[in-house]
């Protein structure tokens, strides 16, 4: 068997004398394998009682654009904190160009145009746009003529709240120590205590850093967002906040700090990747109502508004921009988010370094799903899964071994998780990073360990988050951003063949 009859027998067999002369793309279908391996994708109602992460598919306004990735509280490791005033101003505008209104009733679409693109343009919801058209999907034709309905939307606010770098779990956090900083405070969170699902136990800071090394975002964010939606950072009172549902987000599978806040990382990751690949422009609350996003915001401060957008009405949201709430929660806790800004976050040219296939070049690996979310649903479609040779084994560990992709330090290794940093530097928040997902703690690589091309890292099983079998999930990221598989400038690439989605 060899590279070439990949789609024929629906398997991934690395041979190294057979390795494709050219570039040779991976279609990124979920492949049935007899049975399905895979951080599985599945339609749930919200009806539906389930534990664990479900993200709802269907057509609403609110639906995440994001298939369900892989959760999974991680281990973290303490670094030095020393405290600094910073200052700073916000990041010019974004480079997408401010879409003018066009007043015609008629328009004709042209290259480059989107769905989504079009009716920001024109200040209206995608939902009238389709309703207006009578269209049952997103696809567009150039030269194809749309009726642009009178219902123009109103524009939300175009202040910039944070620079995209204090969204991610990236360069500007090295150094912050998160238990340090609580310790500060007789907070409640300080006197929380919680075990997950798999009996591991956590106090409130550990959940912080457990979500943002995860979810890949900022534990200042998320202390503020904590502290703004419950008082229990600088408050030693419980107060009128539930302490089952502290965000108010009630749903199954969502109980305590660590579910909670886990859902307020996923839904900033959405508004953050979404912006970025223009795919959101307007949010909708629970009124009815819609504001469609302000032309030339960041994608940090999108996310920011879309996160307030899911629990206020219009009235409230408007009211907590023109306040500057949030603005003044961060900078009174943290000094001025600007001044950590760490530009630019993603280089105009990004080039991943060559990897090699995760295996033995003389083993069968099944290619079972993605891309798909790198960390549940909200983040970039990161993830790509592999099962491994034994085929269905439920969750037993494989026999088989994970091998180190490229030359790097082992950072974290820990809940599932192997994370590899590429630049030597030894952050996981800087530079390229590999994450190794689903890896037993019997003889699992470990931290701080620098390995080479080929050097074996541990074998593929459930561990780590909600996993239905065995597989490896394999993603990347660069300065804390989740670099989709499928990203049209620089795909996942594998020993020369790359990621594409269908």
């Amino acid at each position: 068997m060899n590279l070439k009859s990949f789609f024929y027998k629906y398997i991934v067999n690395n041979i190294v004398n057979l390795q494709s002369r050219f570039p040779t793309y991976i279609w990124a279908l979920c492949l049935l394998v007899g049975v399905t391996l895979a951080c599985v994708r599945h339609e749930f109602q919200e009806s539906d009682n389930v534990i664990g992460r479900i993200t709802p598919v269907g057509e609403s306004t609110k639906t995440l654009r994001f298939l369900p990735g892989t959760y999974m509280p991680g281990d973290v490791n303490e670094i030095t904190y020393s405290t600094v005033v910073v200052s700073g101003t916000p990041t010019p505008d974004a480079t997408r160009p401010v879409d003018v209104v066009r007043t015609a009733k008629n328009y004709t679409v042209v290259s480059g145009d989107t769905l989504s693109k079009i009716a920001r343009a024109h200040r209206v919801s995608i939902t009238s746009l389709r309703q207006e058209n009578n269209l049952n999907t997103d696809l567009l034709s150039l030269g194809q003529v749309l009726i642009i309905p009178n219902t123009f939307l109103d524009i939300g606010s175009d202040r910039k709240l944070i620079p995209d770098s204090e969204l991610v779990y990236g360069p500007g956090q090295i150094g912050f120590d998160v238990d340090e900083f609580l310790s500060q405070w007789n907070g409640y969170v300080n006197n929380i205590v919680e075990i997950d699902h798999r009996g591991i136990t956590r106090n409130g800071s550990e959940i912080i850093n457990y979500v943002s090394e995860n979810y890949s975002v900022n534990p200042r964010l998320l202390i503020v967002v904590l502290e703004n939606k419950t008082g229990w950072v600088r408050g030693s009172e419980v107060g009128n906040i539930s302490t089952t549902y502290p965000f108010g987000y009630v749903h199954s599978g969502y109980k305590g700090l660590l579910r909670q806040l886990s859902w307020a990382a996923d839904v900033l990751n959405y508004g953050f990747y979404s912006w970025m690949q223009e795919s959101l422009h307007q949010m909708s609350f629970d009124d009815g109502t819609q504001l469609v996003f302000a032309p030339g915001l960041n994608a940090g401060t999108v996310a920011v508004q879309y996160y307030f957008s899911q629990f206020l009405d219009k009235t409230d949201w408007n009211k907590m921009m023109v306040d500057r709430v949030f603005d003044d929660l961060y900078t009174d806790m943290f000094g001025d988010p600007f001044g950590y800004s760490y530009e630019p976050l993603l280089p105009s040219v990004l080039e991943q370094p060559p990897l090699k296939w995760p295996w033995s070049l003389d083993e069968v690996w099944y290619f079972t799903g993605g891309p798909h979310g790198g960390w549940d649903s909200g983040s970039a479609w990161a993830g790509i899964d592999f099962g491994p040779p034994e085929g269905s084994i439920g969750c037993q560990a494989s026999q088989a071994w994970i091998r180190a992709s490229t030359d790097g330090r082992v950072v974290r290794s820990s809940e599932g998780a192997v994370v590899q940093d590429l630049d030597g530097d030894g952050y996981e928040q800087t530079g390229w990073n590999l994450i190794y997902m689903h890896i037993d703690s019997v003889d699992r690589v470990e931290l701080g360990r620098d390995l080479r091309v080929g050097d074996l890292i541990g074998h593929v099983s459930c561990e780590g988050g909600y996993s239905s079998a065995t597989h490896l999930h394999f993603s990347r990221k660069y300065n804390g951003v989740w670099i989709a598989a499928d990203d049209p400038n620089t795909p996942f690439n594998l020993d020369g063949w790359l990621v594409e989605s269908s």
